[in-house]
């Protein structure tokens, strides 16, 4: 699988990278044994780059994937977590917590999640990440949604950032957002390797294209693109299906109906196109999927594995349901 260095980093990143939040029981649970074999899947498919964060079923993403990569080769893959929430244990181990759903991850609720963008809450981060992970090092390290604490996450979380990154416990600095204007902000403004932008650049948003694709490409950052499904009508449009995580607007799901019926003409899915799509910008150096299971992983793979002919972009263009980018 293609590999894209990210920045002025070191690190390489695979085209296509493993989302690990499902892993961490994002919505329902998933057993200890499907999430170990998703993670093989991902391997044997070749993808070397893995994305997670403490947010993540409190650690236990964190804690999964490291298992399961624990006999990889470290130099062979990029793992990517985040900061800018701590993990606070609850007395007693939480043993009173009822079972259900802790922001959106079907865990037990031994910890309280914190946000902390100051120096001291990055570092503790950092460390606890190596922790749970059993890693000496992290390849990159993203601020993890600082969209209301634009203060520290600027003023005392990126420094922070940059003196791991000198001392060798993190390879790149990066920021992850659903929103692309503090994006931007960072791209321009600090000297982060990469930023991921999530749901932004897909084939129903191309907001992107106004501020942070051009501002990354200007100034040789690299832009990693999550959310190409748009939380699920990119993958099945039809009535119900959702849009970052609520029912999708009729005007979105119709806009939706439209692209399948491009793209399907040309015997492409509709899910190739959207995982294809962001590719074709020079800034984006890969994509990244949540999945679940080695059946979703296979699926992603053989999806970026699929030729798009040329004439699909410009169908889509021709039929006012695609800006200009790089295809």
């Amino acid at each position: 699988m293609r590999r894209n260095r990210l920045g002025n980093s070191a690190v390489e990143i695979t085209e296509l990278s493993f989302g690990a939040a499902a892993i961490g029981n994002l919505f329902s649970a998933v057993e200890p044994a499907q999430a170990a074999a998703a993670v093989d899947a991902a391997w044997d498919e070749g993808v070397r780059h893995f994305d997670t964060a403490p947010h993540y079923g409190l650690g236990l993403s964190e804690r999964r994937l490291g298992e399961a990569l624990r006999a990889r080769p470290r130099e062979a893959y990029a793992l990517s977590t985040k900061v800018g929430r701590v993990l606070d244990p609850l007395p007693g181990g939480g043993a009173a917590a009822a079972e259900g759903l802790s922001e959106g991850f079907a865990v037990r609720a031994t910890h309280r999640r914190r946000w902390d963008f100051s120096a001291a809450g990055v570092r503790r981060s950092i460390e606890d990440s190596l922790e749970r992970l059993g890693l000496d090092r992290i390849d990159i390290a993203y601020l993890h949604d600082p969209d209301d604490h634009a203060e520290a996450a600027f003023g005392e979380a990126y420094p922070e950032l940059e003196k791991l990154r000198a001392e060798g416990l993190i390879g790149a600095i990066g920021a992850g957002m659903n929103q692309t204007a503090m994006l931007t902000r960072f791209v321009i403004d600090t000297d982060v390797d990469v930023v991921l932008c999530a749901g932004r650049y897909t084939l129903l948003d191309q907001s992107a294209l106004s501020d942070l694709l051009p501002a990354a490409a200007a100034r040789g950052r690299s832009v990693v693109v999550g959310g190409v499904f748009n939380s699920g009508l990119l993958a099945d449009p039809r009535p119900g299906a959702t849009y970052d995580y609520a029912a999708a607007p009729l005007n979105l799901l119709d806009r939706a109906l439209r692209l399948k019926a491009v793209t399907e003409g040309h015997g492409v899915p509709l899910r190739a196109a959207a995982l294809h799509y962001p590719l074709g910008h020079p800034a984006v150096a890969g994509v990244l999927v949540g999945t679940r299971s080695p059946d979703e992983v296979r699926d992603a793979a053989a999806l970026l594995r699929q030729e798009i002919p040329d004439a699909l972009w410009d169908d889509l263009r021709a039929e006012g349901l695609l800006t200009e980018n790089g295809h």
